[in-house]
């Protein structure tokens, strides 16, 4: 089989040169005579069929009739070029032979053929391009079930609920502006398959995350370190925004379960799960003007074990998430029994 294709790829070479010198004349065949007796016949009509010739890919035809060649019991084959058929073999073609594990071609023992047009893609067959492209999918999935780290921005808002409140503490003292608490962290973790299907997959996720609550007040005031509990100053200049900022440290565990349509695309996930972490930085900060800051770190009382209850969800490309602190942002009985709300977007 791989001296027939040697033999005949090297008499292409002869017949195109023979090709430019048909369309010259009145010849309307051409015939290729090898050493052991193997022919190749090209016939025309006429002068305007054989020019038509340099338009295909005689390389291309070569192959598939060499592979077809094997599975035909008498050893003979022919390829029809006309019509849509002969889109396949044009030179702006290519053709992707895939062989499947019992060594048959592809899924279903075919060729599959995708025809490029003006740098777009379209299919001889739409079940050949849909086929080639959901392979693909699959195999992008199946990469992701390794153990690589994905780093992952989340972005958000902050609040803070209050279940009970001793009265020591107005809950329109600290009150928060919507916009201006923001959320921001970094994570870097881990998603491993626990569970695969061809529809549906069952993952766990878990990372190592530092992110940043930032508390902005909604009143002119500040967190102020007292002698039993934090306080809450007035502020008597003119100030353009007032914040507690508080740095930590999490672990996030989350189980996480993922959807797919039949072309092997993700259009749903959802996970739950919890958190646990540490607070590794505090600090208040006051803005005078356009550069004029004042910044001071300091514990403020500040729960430095922090843990609580969060979720995912996912649809097509657009992932959310929410966390909810289950400790207090402050210690018991030296702050408000306030406990963080984040939710917010992953990117």
């Amino acid at each position: 089989m791989k001296r027939f294709n040697g033999l005949i790829l090297t008499g292409l070479l002869i017949s195109l040169t023979a090709i430019q010198t048909i369309a010259r004349g009145t010849t309307d065949s051409l015939i290729v005579q090898f050493a052991n007796q193997t022919r190749m016949v090209i016939y025309g009509p006429n002068r305007e069929a054989i020019k038509n010739l340099s338009s295909y890919d005689l390389n291309k035809i070569v192959r598939e009739m060499g592979m077809k060649l094997d599975s035909v019991p008498d050893g003979q084959t022919s390829i029809r070029i006309e019509g849509k058929d002969g889109d396949r073999y044009l030179r702006d073609t290519v053709i992707v032979i895939t062989r499947g594990k019992d060594g048959k071609q592809g899924e279903e023992g075919g060729i599959r053929i995708i025809v490029r047009r003006d740098g777009k893609t379209a299919s001889d067959s739409n079940r050949v391009d849909k086929e080639y492209n959901i392979d693909r999918l699959r195999k992008k999935r199946s990469n992701n079930t390794d153990w690589r780290v994905k780093t992952d921005i989340l972005v958000g808002l902050n609040t803070l609920i209050v279940p009970t409140e001793s009265g020591v503490y107005d809950p329109a003292l600290y009150e928060l502006r919507p916009i201006g608490s923001r959320f921001v962290g970094i994570s870097f973790g881990q998603r491993p398959t626990l569970i695969k299907g061809k529809k549906a997959r069952l993952s766990i996720h878990y990372a190592l995350e530092i992110n940043w609550n930032n508390f902005m007040f909604d009143n002119p005031v500040t967190p102020v370190r007292g002698p039993n509990r934090v306080e809450f100053a007035t502020i008597q200049e003119p100030i353009d925004k007032t914040k507690l900022t508080v740095c930590n440290l999490q672990l996030p565990v989350v189980p996480r379960l993922s959807f797919y349509n039949q072309d092997g695309r993700k259009v749903f996930h959802f996970g739950a799960g919890a958190y646990a972490g540490y607070r590794v930085d505090s600090y208040s900060m006051i803005k005078y003007g356009r550069r004029d800051k004042d910044r001071d770190h300091d514990r403020y009382f500040l729960n430095d074990l922090r843990y609580g209850l969060m979720a995912h969800l996912g649809i097509l490309k657009t992932n959310f998430f929410v966390k909810y602190d289950l400790t207090p942002l402050f210690q018991a009985e030296k702050g408000p029994q306030a406990r963080a709300l984040s939710f917010g977007i992953s990117l």
